[in-house]
């Protein structure tokens, strides 16, 4: 079974890691993925990097 765990706004990796064993989960894969902001300057559409997500997929520890 995977299930996803998401790094919060307020949690460090190393947090999300704990509560993914609390769980009884383990990390297989680490996913980011940026968030950009939509800026439109003299009829230009530009995309700006905010913030990056980053995402663990976990697997059901034995």
């Amino acid at each position: 079974m995977k299930k996803e765990f998401e790094v919060m706004e307020n949690e460090t990796i190393d947090d999300c890691l704990k509560r993914m064993e609390l769980e009884g989960f383990k990390p297989v894969r680490r996913i980011e993925k940026p968030l950009f902001k939509e800026e439109q300057n003299k009829g230009e559409t530009k995309y700006i990097p905010i913030a990056q997500k980053i995402i663990f997929q976990g697997v059901k520890t034995p």
